[in-house]
């Protein structure tokens, strides 16, 4: 293929696409013979990138089920949180000056959410504040962290699909990323890393929180 991957790994980039986009939710099941037919490909093809997509914690086996995306719990979320502080806060310590295009990336990403929050489309919110943060992580100039990072926010997209009420989870964070953005775009590591840190704190705590009560 023209970008250089296989087409088992295009299948796997399409699919992770789809659960950080919302439309791959957790425990649906993924069915063979149907990505066979929506990607014009061999069953071993499928299989491989079912494969690929459990070996990144989004697709588990189940008896009697098959493949199934995944349902994440308490330890998950500890996990996730473990790796987006160490990535996330790095950044925001090590950054220098935004450039003119990490910028752009970082505002649209923040005024795409705004747009998704007037239509109600919360799932979107989340989606694009979740494109906010990779693009934070993007400042560590690490195609390999980013390439990983990607299949965080695809975790993280699926810890998010747990909300009871989504719309009350993902309307305080987008003022909060804006705020950060802000110090990153004055210079200010030392307030947008304190900023991040307390929102990875809160964030983590509520979504605790709100498995412990589902």
């Amino acid at each position: 293929m023209s970008n250089g991957l296989s087409l088992a790994d295009q299948i796997t980039v399409e699919l992770r696409a789809d659960i950080i986009g919302g439309r791959l939710l957790p425990g649906m099941p993924l069915v063979e013979s149907e990505l066979v037919n929506s990607y014009n490909a061999s069953r071993n093809t499928i299989r491989e990138a079912l494969h690929r997509l459990g070996q990144e914690g989004l697709a588990l086996y189940v008896r009697h089920k098959g493949v199934v995306v995944r349902r994440l719990g308490h330890d998950d979320i500890r996990d996730l949180f473990r790796v987006r502080r160490t990535l996330e806060l790095q950044a925001i310590a090590n950054a220098r000056p935004l450039r003119e295009q990490q910028s752009d990336r970082m505002l649209d990403a923040i005024e795409a959410a705004d747009l998704a929050r007037e239509r109600e489309d919360w799932r979107a919110v989340g989606t694009h504040g979740l494109r906010f943060h990779q693009h934070v992580v993007g400042l560590l100039d690490s195609p390999l962290f980013d390439e990983f990072f990607t299949n965080v926010v695809a975790q993280l997209r699926l810890v998010f699909c747990n909300a009871p009420d989504e719309a009350q989870f993902q309307a305080p964070w987008l003022m909060r990323d804006r705020i950060i953005y802000q110090w990153l775009a004055e210079g200010d590591r030392t307030s947008a890393g304190q900023a991040m840190e307390t929102y990875l704190d809160d964030s983590e705590r509520l979504l605790l929180s709100m498995f412990s009560q589902s």
